[in-house]
């Protein structure tokens, strides 16, 4: 009796691992923080290791559903990556143009006044900035809007 409850209970276990085995690992987080405020996401699109097509990146630009922060252009904003996205080399874009070079550190600073000047594209009140991973290969993209707050 007791060796079919043992039986029976390493059964359970098991189903419950493999159930747990089967979700979904969250893909890698990227923060935008400006002053005391910040907001952080798990890739708008890709993130998984995985080349997304140009297809797939135009459309994922074009997502309206992305985290919004307020940016007094005389503030730093200040970009995080975790480690998984700086491995494999990371670039800001602006309106989908880069705004840096490739890093592979897991911090970024660059001055709030950048995202609203027209020099650098930046076009009315708002911009979108995206965390591009990978130098050549996208793999994954983080969108965020910054508003201007002045």
């Amino acid at each position: 009796m007791r060796r079919r409850r043992a039986v029976a209970a390493a059964g359970v276990v098991s189903a419950g691992l493999l159930v747990l085995s089967a979700c979904d690992k969250p893909t890698p987080v990227a923060t935008v923080t400006v002053g005391s405020d910040s907001v952080n996401s798990e890739a708008t699109c890709g993130g998984e290791g995985d080349a997304l097509k140009s297809s797939d990146l135009t459309q994922c630009l074009k997502d309206k559903g992305v985290k919004t922060i307020s940016v007094d252009p005389d503030e730093t904003v200040r970009f995080g990556v975790d480690p998984e996205i700086a491995d494999k080399g990371w670039t800001i874009l602006m309106n989908g143009q880069p705004l840096t070079d490739s890093s592979t550190k897991t911090y970024r600073t660059i001055p709030g006044s950048v995202f609203f000047n027209a020099q650098y594209g930046a076009q009315g009140n708002s911009t979108l900035v995206s965390i591009k991973q990978g130098e050549k290969d996208t793999s994954g993209l983080w969108n965020f809007k910054l508003e201007k707050d002045a």
